[in-house]
């Protein structure tokens, strides 16, 4: 019995560039965004731009926030009082509320946690 070996070589493939994931296209910017077209996308892109630009800001607001606070309540402990005031706690969420109505006044109490820690 004779046992034949065959080799086979690969074909050759013409390489491939693959799209870096930096670089947009139109499908990958319309499965990002959501957007049907291409205009709508640059839109979405353009506004989730600014979007990320202002919560720097209210990020880093809120930061400055907390040191400020941090420095009322050394303030106030350090001259034999609470670490909190309610009365102003009240005053700060009836303002959000009013600016910003019922959402506004969970907004505050997140920001008045982040600012004295849990009472």
């Amino acid at each position: 019995m004779t046992t034949t070996t065959t080799t086979t070589t690969p074909t050759p493939t013409t390489p491939t560039t693959p799209t870096p994931a930096t670089t947009p296209t139109p499908q990958r910017t319309a499965e990002k965004t959501g957007a049907h077209t291409h205009e709508a996308a640059d839109v979405i892109t353009g506004a989730r731009e600014r979007i990320d630009a202002l919560d720097d800001r209210i990020i880093g607001l809120i930061q400055e926030r907390m040191a400020v606070s941090a420095v009322i309540q050394d303030a106030r402990i350090t001259s034999g009082g609470r670490r909190v005031n309610l009365s102003r706690e009240m005053e700060i969420l009836g303002h959000y509320r009013d600016a910003l109505g019922r959402p506004g006044t969970a907004l505050a109490m997140t920001l008045l946690e982040l600012c004295r820690g849990k009472i």
